[in-house]
């Protein structure tokens, strides 16, 4: 009784959000978690084999997987759906989704994920001794979504954003087709938008799109630098920005061309010019606009990480509000039957409504987005009319009593981290050029917004019952922000979603398909699709996203710049770096070959009680468990800190190495990215493996000058690398000096820094 009553006592200490996330996920999270001031027992969540309960939970219309999928049979009777059954359908589907609701089950629309700060690392058990990754963070979050709020459907507005029941006034499509001066024509053919979606590829095109070799070429932009463009279908051709950017030539859908230069005037700082844009957003925009894939591996929080955001949301925006005024305007035309009986002329729609996803890692990003298409759309002096704007700053701002402690942190920490940090969300929007609808069901939005954990207990694994990706089956610009943020969440999740992108749906959604794109009912979707990723850095994992996943029929853009110096040079403290090569023989052994070297080779030099206070950073946390594993079989002197540890193990970790009671810490790169603790008493650093983000390698380094005691002249060095990490290796130590270590005849290179302190 006695240790219940303190349980008790533990929990009632506890924060409401903290309590929530206790309750889903089985421990406290790692950014906000409190010292209690000893260490407490972990406690082993047990993981059910399914999860069948969450993966339904925000499904607007429920789905099973079938042998032939209806649309197909609906394809074979030749029948088209009338606009009577469409809208029973719907109001089916609403009736359905409130029943749900009454059970704890939600519809995909919901917005009902928890907001408790998240950021990916949850519930696995440290002390197990087993290899467990976050990739049950799905089945995790079950019983989270279990709890989930109402449903929420929203009948009251779904008439007023209903494309279908919606018609372009008269006064609209005449200004959008006659006024003198305007840069935008539904029918100007001209307008990237108008050639990528009337443009009919061929079997024989599809054919060489995916058998056919990339043909580059590179060229060297002023703000980009280094670009390689890269087709399939033709032969790649390099072009680049004009030098002055018309608004007029741009083809921006109303208001945009009227409202963009107000809202980028932070940027570009002479609103009184004619300049609309910075000299990389004016880069950026031209290959956006072409529609083009787009890879930019330099997106930083602390630099031009707005600037860029303002523009992909500029060129999304624009594209949904065309996409949009072509299926209102045939509307009105069919009403009035200026088009006869030819409806081929109004094929203007997916599958699905869903146009845009926009793939971000936390809640701060989703608001600043969606404040950034609410300026866009908002004329001088008109108020924009914005459904359940009220609940969505409730739920993506954030609360002044949620920032964690005021500990000193790097200032690109206090970027990445700022405001709500949640990673479990989606939310649908319905877009017209007067309105915006948030909360929208996801089959009656036009853009998706929501990171990869909140889109993957929607997606469901195989072998479930209740799941749903048809939402997916047509999008047309596919945004991935921030993905090295990915790394540290979980990437097996934005691998997922890759693999159900685009695919034919397995329920009609009751979709009219005489309005439907050829291109769309022939499954050819996915070579339509742009997607434009944006990262902080160049990964082989990032790179495989751009390479194998794309299909572009337009081409790719990647921006390609070598590192020059590398974050070797940013080590100020005199210590040796020294690099040892690692032979394999293929990409699949590297794992073992690392592990082998480092037990046989690395590990017997630092046992002597000289090479004591050894830091071990290790940025997999599969290596971790492996070596922590290793350590306590062997029985060495050692502690351990990963981002599961609680607060009060990393105070004694800490502690015992500081004062030298234990010879060896294990270090996992995860838990420097969420709390970026200053270590003291760090002697010897040994990277197992060279560390993803390359100013982490600088930053560990320098870590050693917090307690320097005129022990300087024994401070060492060992990094641990092979042929396969020869991006991060040239992101260390420079692209020069990376391609002399892997070419060379040596396995030992020796750099020493500080040397003038």
């Amino acid at each position: 009784m006695g240790k219940r009553k303190q349980n008790k006592q533990i929990i009632n200490s506890l924060t409401k959000k903290q309590k929530k996330h206790l309750k889903d996920f089985g421990e406290q999270h790692p950014f906000y978690d409190k010292d209690s001031g000893k260490e407490e027992r972990t406690q082993v969540v047990e993981v059910p084999s399914t999860s069948d309960e969450s993966s339904d939970q925000d499904s607007d219309v429920e789905s099973e997987p079938e042998q032939v999928s209806v649309y197909h049979k609906l394809l074979s009777t030749l029948k088209t759906v009338s606009k009577e059954d469409e809208e029973e359908d719907e109001e089916e589907d609403e009736e359905d989704a409130l029943k749900e609701g009454d059970s704890e089950e939600s519809i995909i629309s919901n917005e009902d994920v928890q907001r408790d700060g998240d950021t990916g690392s949850e519930g696995n058990s440290e002390e197990d001794g087993e290899m467990m990754t976050d990739v049950h963070d799905e089945a995790c979050t079950s019983s989270g979504l279990a709890t989930a709020k109402e449903d929420f459907t929203d009948v009251k507005h779904e008439s007023q954003f209903s494309l279908e029941t919606n018609f372009l006034e008269a006064e609209s499509r005449d200004h959008g087709t006659n006024e003198k001066g305007s840069g935008f024509s539904l029918h100007d053919m001209k307008d990237p938008f108008n050639q990528r979606v009337n443009r009919e590829l061929k079997e024989e095109e599809i054919k060489m799109i995916t058998a056919n070799p990339k043909s580059t070429v590179q060229v060297k932009w002023l703000a980009l630098g280094n670009v390689v463009h890269s087709s399939t279908l033709e032969k790649a051709k390099a072009f680049k920005p004009e030098k002055e950017v018309d608004l007029k030539m741009l083809h921006l859908r109303k208001p945009l061309e009227s409202t963009w230069p107000k809202v980028n005037e932070h940027f570009t700082s002479l609103p009184k010019t004619k300049l609309n844009f910075t000299p990389l957003q004016k880069e950026l925009f031209s290959i956006m606009n072409s529609y083009k894939d787009l890879f930019y591996p330099e997106w930083t929080a602390l630099e031009q990480g707005e600037e860029v955001r303002h523009t992909y949301c500029l060129h999304a925006l624009n594209h949904v509000l065309k996409a949009n005024a072509q299926v209102l305007s045939n509307n009105s035309s069919k009403r009035e039957q200026k088009l006869g009986v030819d409806d081929d002329h109004l094929r203007d729609q997916g599958l699905t409504r869903p146009k845009i996803l926009i793939v971000v890692p936390f809640r701060e990003s989703a608001l600043r987005i969606v404040q950034i298409f609410i300026n866009l759309l908002e004329l001088e002096g008109k108020k924009m009319d914005v459904s359940n704007k009220k609940r969505f700053k409730e739920e993506f701002g954030s609360d002044p009593d949620d920032k964690p402690p005021n500990l000193k942190r790097p200032e690109d920490y206090e970027a990445v981290f700022a405001g709500n940090i949640d990673d479990h969300f989606r939310i649908g929007l319905a877009v017209l050029q007067k309105s915006m609808r948030l909360y929208s069901p996801f089959y009656s939005s036009d853009i998706i917004i929501a990171s990869p954990l909140g889109l993957r207990t929607i997606i469901g694994g195989e072998g479930e019952k209740k799941r749903d990706f048809d939402f997916l089956s047509s999008i047309e610009i596919l945004i991935i922000d921030q993905a090295d943020i990915y790394l540290m969440q979980n990437w097996e999740h934005v691998l997922h979603l890759m693999c159900h992108l685009n695919l034919q749906p397995l329920d009609s959604h009751g979709v009219d398909f005489s309005r439907v794109r050829m291109w769309n009912l022939s499954n050819w979707s996915k070579y339509y699709r742009q997607t434009l990723l944006f990262s902080a850095l160049q990964d082989p994992q990032i790179n495989s996203i751009f390479n194998k996943h794309c299909f572009n029929y337009k081409g790719q853009v990647a921006v390609r710049n070598l590192p020059i110096t590398g974050s070797i040079c940013h080590v100020l403290v005199q210590l040796p770096h020294v690099f040892q090569r690692i032979e394999m023989e293929s990409l699949s052994s590297v794992v073992d070959a690392r592990f082998q070297f480092f037990i046989d080779k690395v590990l017997p030099q630092y046992r002597d009680a000289v090479m004591s206070h050894t830091l071990v950073y290790i940025p997999s946390y599969f290596d971790y468990v492996r070596l922590r594993n290793y350590f306590k079989k062997e029985e060495l002197n050692f502690t351990h800190i990963c981002e599961y540890t609680d607060k009060g193990g990393i105070s004694r970790a800490r502690q015992f190495f500081l004062k030298g009671e234990k010879h060896f810490l294990l270090f996992t790169e995860r838990f420097h990215f969420y709390k970026r603790y200053t270590l003291k008493g760090i002697r010897n650093v040994i990277f197992y493996e060279l560390p993803t983000y390359p100013h982490f390698y600088s930053e560990v380094c320098n870590m050693m000058k917090a307690t320097g005691r005129g022990e300087e002249a024994t401070w060492t060095c060992t990094v641990l690398y092979c042929k396969y990490d020869a991006q991060r290796l040239a992101a260390v130590v420079g692209t020069d000096r990376a391609a002399q270590m892997l070419q060379s005849k040596k396995n030992v290179h020796l750099f020493v820094t500080g040397e003038n302190e």
